[in-house]
């Protein structure tokens, strides 16, 4: 067995570095002592370049840790109390009225209240952070334990905000509460060094299940860190990257857990007819606004082979935003490439290869565009150029190109882009989808828009049955019509994969039950870290 890792360093060190326990067998093999540890050390990434405020965004993956908020997920996704003893919406969806318990404190010893949650979701509405509490109208504290949130319109993935937004103490939510947060969450922050390491102790008033280590050190290392860090003992848990899975750790096993952290290209929608955005971005794309030339490409590509050669095999084909939960619509879904059928698309379309060059033309347009991907993202990259590969039998050709996020910026309504997304609130759906979106930050780059679509949309934003609203949000995918955004329809995205994250776990530590995890490989695997129990 591998030695285990405990930190000795002073919390006033600048980095925890973790020795081990090296009792040795006959063999000479390292041997771990019979109890739990006191602590952890996790490499698992998730430092927040903005602190640890919810009201900022912090918490949105993954638990907020220091935080506690009023509902949450279990690993069926579905939805039950924290903070919350009940909790109803009013027939008109305007209304929810939340009940809190009344034995939760902060970690300063104050209660938590009403008035707390209340400020908590009024000032994360006026912060303009991530977190999106827009449609709030008011927060308002109806008596201790009671807080009504009153909205400007219903949304039915509102609750996805009292799932996510940590709740703070309005008497302690200060200029530094970013660096210093003070909540009633499982753990305490006690030393946050920016760039190594984050480290947390056990709240010992938590009104939850009780997390059974008492400290639990995040060490903010790189990808090949990481791998060496366990591989000499250093560490219990660490994120690792598909290509490194198969890497053999000894002592540690290795933990796949099922993600919608998906990897899709998004195709500018419209034609090029010079129009720019406000800055200056153009905005459109003769070849991929052609509906054929996107079908064709959703059809041509292999994405069990991109799962299998780019992914080593730790991930699933992705066929939409939302593959697997609950409002996802399988029949939008292209299950199998068919390049026969992508060529006939294409030659139906009028796109052919009229002087031999090998690449389609149209109406005196190659069928030729540039595919960005973040440069220093290998996976990314790795996935882009397969594509391209791909489709070049089809007389389709996709230059692929690592480029910098500014200009990314510049080019992302004109040329297609391979983005990372995924998310357990079907929020994401609609900002990516619907013409309300259109050019908004990175929502719907491609400016699509399809009335019908946004119909879907909006009905299912608004719903106040969450049957209906997952009804409406399927539609929008594919309404069995011909109709939907998803590649049986306008395919205004190819998705491509969806990773499975991998860690490489302690032999003796066992996380519990997995969820399926969202955007963000590394701290979304916290969000089950109170069940978490040492095994040896």
């Amino acid at each position: 067995m591998r030695a285990v890792p405990r930190s000795v360093a002073p919390l006033a060190g600048a980095v925890v570095l973790a020795t081990a326990l090296t009792a040795c067998g006959d063999g000479g093999s390292p041997i771990r002592a019979a109890e739990a540890p006191a602590e952890l050390v996790l490499a698992i990434g998730g430092e927040s370049d903005d602190g640890y405020d919810p009201t900022l965004g912090w918490g949105r993956y993954g638990s907020p840790l220091f935080q506690s908020t009023l509902l949450a997920r279990d690993e069926n996704l579905d939805v039950v109390p924290d903070l919350a003893t009940d909790w109803s919406v009013s027939e008109n969806g305007l209304v929810w009225t939340v009940d809190i318990r009344t034995d939760a404190r902060f970690t300063d010893g104050a209660p938590v209240t009403a008035d707390d949650v209340a400020y908590t979701f009024t000032t994360a509405s006026r912060s303009g952070g991530l977190t999106d509490v827009t449609a709030l109208r008011e927060a308002v504290a109806v008596d201790d334990d009671t807080v009504e949130l009153r909205l400007e319109r219903p949304q039915s993935t509102f609750v996805n905000r009292l799932i996510s937004l940590g709740i703070v103490p309005e008497h302690a939510h200060g200029p530094d509460y970013a660096r210093n947060p003070v909540g009633s969450g499982p753990f305490e922050l006690v030393q946050w060094d920016r760039g190594q390491q984050l480290i947390v102790e056990r709240n010992e008033d938590y009104y939850g299940q009780r997390p059974e280590f008492e400290r639990i050190v995040f060490q903010f290392t790189g990808e090949d860190a990481s791998i060496a860090a366990a591989s000499a003992g250093q560490v219990d848990v660490a994120a690792v990257p598909a290509q490194l899975a198969p890497t053999r750790v000894p002592g540690m096993r290795l933990v796949e857990v099922e993600s919608v952290d998906n990897r899709g290209i998004t195709f500018p929608y419209v034609p090029d007819t010079g129009e720019t955005t406000d800055d200056g971005a153009p905005i459109g794309n003769d070849v991929t606004s052609d509906l054929a030339v996107r079908q064709a490409i959703n059809l041509a590509v292999d994405r069990q082979a991109l799962v299998d050669g780019v992914l080593e095999g730790y991930g699933s084909p992705a066929t939409g935003p939302v593959d697997g939960l609950p409002w996802y619509e399988p029949g939008s879904a292209i299950e199998d490439a068919d390049l026969d059928g992508a060529e006939e698309l294409l030659e139906e379309a009028g796109w052919t290869d009229s002087d031999g060059d090998g690449v389609r033309e149209k109406d005196g347009v190659r069928a030729a565009f540039s595919l960005l991907y973040p440069a220093a993202d290998s996976l990314r990259q790795g996935l882009a150029l397969s594509v391209a590969d791909m489709v070049a039998p089809l007389g389709i050709e996709i230059q692929a190109k690592g480029e910098s996020w500014d200009v990314i910026d510049q080019r992302l309504h004109a040329d297609a882009v391979l983005f990372g997304w995924g998310s357990l609130d079907p929020t994401e759906m609609y900002n990516l989808y619907s013409s309300t979106q259109a050019g908004v930050e990175y929502w719907n780059p491609g400016f699509y828009g399809n009335p019908e679509v946004d119909a879907h949309l909006e009905a299912a934003m608004t719903a106040t049955e969450p049957a209906v609203a997952e009804e409406e949000w399927r539609a929008a995918q594919y309404d069995g019509k011909g109709t939907g955004f998803g590649p049986s329809g306008d395919a205004a995205w190819a998705w491509l994969v969806n990773l499975d994250h991998t860690y490489v776990v302690d032999e003796c530590l066992d996380l519990g039950a997995p969820r399926i995890e969202p955007h963000g490989h590394g701290w979304p695997v916290t969000a089950g870290i109170t069940g978490w129990r040492w095994t040896c």
